[in-house]
């Protein structure tokens, strides 16, 4: 069986960091990972994914020099290191991981249930 758990969101003020963590039970290692967002009424979005081997990273302009992905291997966890954070930055924050280097929800084979992230400024 093959899980995702994100974990670390929270309510947070203007300017403050946060670091979300993905645990990952089940995966292959090879797989590409990635986070998602998705606020209210808006459409799901891709902040950021990272290959399997951790040398190729995306991330989203609006997220670009504020947010890190990073991973560790041996523990199975993804991370998203977020500083700076803004209110715009308020959203549901998913962590999926799939076959092919790809920050698209439709690529994507599997999703973890979500922690919230807000910021009030």
């Amino acid at each position: 069986q093959k899980h995702l758990v994100e974990s670390g969101g929270g309510s947070v003020q203007s300017g403050a960091t946060l670091r979300l963590s993905c645990a990952a039970t089940g995966v292959p290692s090879g797989w590409c990972t990635a986070w998602f967002r998705q606020a209210a009424g808006k459409e799901r979005e891709g902040v950021s994914c990272i290959s399997g081997e951790g040398l190729a990273t995306y991330y989203s302009n609006f997220v670009k020099g504020r947010f890190t992905i990073f991973r560790d291997r041996a523990q199975n966890t993804l991370y998203l290191q977020m500083n700076n954070l803004a209110p715009e930055d308020t959203a549901m924050y998913y962590c999926a991981a799939s076959r092919t280097f790809s920050c698209l929800p439709g690529a994507q084979a599997l999703w973890g249930q979500g922690t919230q992230v807000t910021v009030s400024s």
